[in-house]
């Protein structure tokens, strides 16, 4: 069977790799809608330049594709989510894929009525070879039982090349509901929780007077029955850092420790996706970088088998709620 996706919105540089990875998997694009003339067009053009444009979302919609690829303004996406399934279509959607508790009901609504997928790309872990070879080393008991992550997200700014939305809260959706979800889909996936407490939330603008509705810094601290977490995400990276952030993911178990340096080493190694392992018996540095990415192609097979490999329903439901949540409380603040 010869899978099709389409993209909706171009709104957010990982569109690129959405649609990069799933042609991996085998499954042919079919063309692009995106609402005027994103910043993004021109490197998403460039990158796949056979890859034709619908000029109509409603052609876009009608095309008969399996799989929608929805990278529009956060604030949009569940609309452009719930149409593609009203016409038949499966759902990966950039994160966060929606803004607020009543879009993502409006979600769960569709997902009931249509029995499509939704799936979230996690890209903080789906798109890092390290954070496969730190789930099959976890999978394998390298470091004994995880009794907690410390997921830390940070962001360069890049004010110049930020769009209007990006600076207003109810388009963007907030820091937690934004960033943080990676961090919560982390701790939630590497302590084999099913869900959790989030008992502190917190979010600032420390450093953009300028911006008084853009939050600069976020942090949470969440809880389940498998363990603790904590999460620091922030728009802080200096210039000069020669990558958009120092990403880093550190997963406590009772018998070790793993450290997840996902996009530099500074002082360190060249390049990305590098493991530290540290247990009873060893204590070494690890070059994950060839661990493969296997979301995308388990999400094809969820697609054609309507299985689910790739991560269940309930799931991905639980760590947009919880993000969700995370930022409400930080703003009841």
């Amino acid at each position: 069977m010869q899978l099709t996706c389409i993209a909706l919105g171009l709104d957010h540089r990982h569109i690129y790799g959405m649609t990069e990875n799933m042609k991996k998997s085998g499954v042919e694009c079919l063309g692009f809608w995106t609402l005027g003339n994103p910043e993004t067009l021109g490197g998403y053009v460039k990158r796949f330049p056979n890859i034709p444009r619908f000029d109509r979302l409603e052609d876009a919609l009608e095309c008969g594709a399996d799989l929608a690829m929805v990278s529009a303004i956060p604030a949009d996406r569940a609309n452009l989510t719930v149409k593609a399934m009203q016409h038949g279509m499966d759902v990966m959607s950039d994160k966060p894929g929606c803004t607020t508790l009543l879009q993502l009901d409006q979600i769960k609504a569709a997902v009931l009525k249509t029995g499509r997928i939704w799936s979230v790309n996690f890209s903080e872990r789906f798109e890092t070879p390290v954070s496969t070879r730190a789930s099959e080393l976890v999978a394998a008991g390298a470091i004994g039982k995880v009794v907690q992550t410390v997921g830390l997200g940070p962001h360069r700014l890049n004010r110049t090349t930020r769009p209007d939305w990006f600076f207003q809260r109810e388009r963007y959706g907030g820091i937690l509901t934004d960033i943080a979800s990676h961090q919560i889909d982390q701790f939630l996936h590497y302590t084999g929780s099913d869900t959790a407490q989030i008992t502190h939330a917190f979010t600032a603008n420390y450093a953009n007077p300028e911006d008084p509705y853009l939050q600069d810094f976020g942090e949470i601290n969440l809880r389940s029955e498998q363990g603790t977490g904590y999460i620091r995400v922030d728009w802080f990276t200096p210039d000069a850092l020669p990558t958009w952030g120092d990403g880093r993911l550190t997963i406590l178990g009772t018998e070790g420790y793993l450290e997840l340096r996902k996009y530099v080493d500074v002082g360190g190694s060249e390049g990305a996706d590098h493991l530290i392992l540290v247990n009873q018996s060893k204590s070494e540095k690890i070059d994950a970088s060839n661990a493969g990415l296997p979301y995308f192609s388990r999400l094809a097979h969820d697609i054609e088998h309507r299985s689910e490999t790739a991560m269940t329903q309930a799931y991905c439901f639980t760590v947009m709620e919880l993000a969700l949540l995370a930022q409400q409380m930080a703003e009841a603040e």
